[in-house]
């Protein structure tokens, strides 16, 4: 089985929002998430599943279209700043949110969310993942930086939860034998991206 890992395209800012923050994504996201079927035309991709957040959702769409497959939504892939009121695009947080920004960039998670909670549930859903599906599957999950980092940490056993600057639309691959065992066989490949701006 093969976990086609796709961090969402890049989303609109939005700010003070009640019920917390949903955003959309900008033009430049949608003709980024538009690339992701020809990345990944050489993979056999059977199933897709997405956060719940529109951002992934929107970024999901264009694979499913090509495909002809529906979009199914796992809850527990939403990102840890689900429901805060906020969304500042990440390069934008240096000026707007410092303090949060510093600690991201220093590979841990903002002091607003729970990181032991946030790991556990999106292990849980991974874990979830394989177990539903047949083991030659190729399953494309779209989703966030911090679900796809916190992944690979359990994985990889690192001490940071966000070790990897992921771009928007890049792909990380992780494969399960038979038995088990997850490999991680590639993080943050963004070539279908080298020619529009991330």
């Amino acid at each position: 089985m093969q976990l086609l890992l796709i961090r969402h395209a890049l989303p609109q800012r939005v700010e003070q929002v009640a019920g917390g923050a949903d955003p959309a994504l900008t033009e430049l996201g949608r003709l980024q998430a538009q690339r992701i079927p020809e990345a990944l035309a050489e993979y056999d991709v059977s199933a897709i599943v997405s956060s719940p957040m529109l951002r992934a959702r929107q970024t999901a769409q264009p694979l499913a279209d090509a495909l002809g497959l529906e979009v199914a939504v796992d809850p527990d892939l939403a990102e840890y700043d689900a429901g805060q009121r906020n969304y500042v695009p990440i390069h934008e947080a240096r000026a707007a949110h410092p303090e949060a920004y510093a600690r991201i960039m220093a590979g841990y998670i903002p002091d607003f969310a729970d990181p032991v909670a946030f790991t556990a549930r999106v292990t849980a859903a991974m874990q979830r993942l394989v177990d539903d599906h047949a083991h030659g599957q190729t399953i494309a999950v779209v989703s966030h930086g911090g679900v796809i980092n916190v992944y690979l940490q359990q994985l990889l056993d690192l001490a940071r939860p966000l070790t990897f600057p992921l771009e928007y639309v890049s792909l990380s691959r992780v494969l399960i034998s038979r038995n088990g065992t997850r490999k991680v066989a590639s993080v943050n490949e963004t070539g279908h991206m080298r020619d529009i701006p991330r």
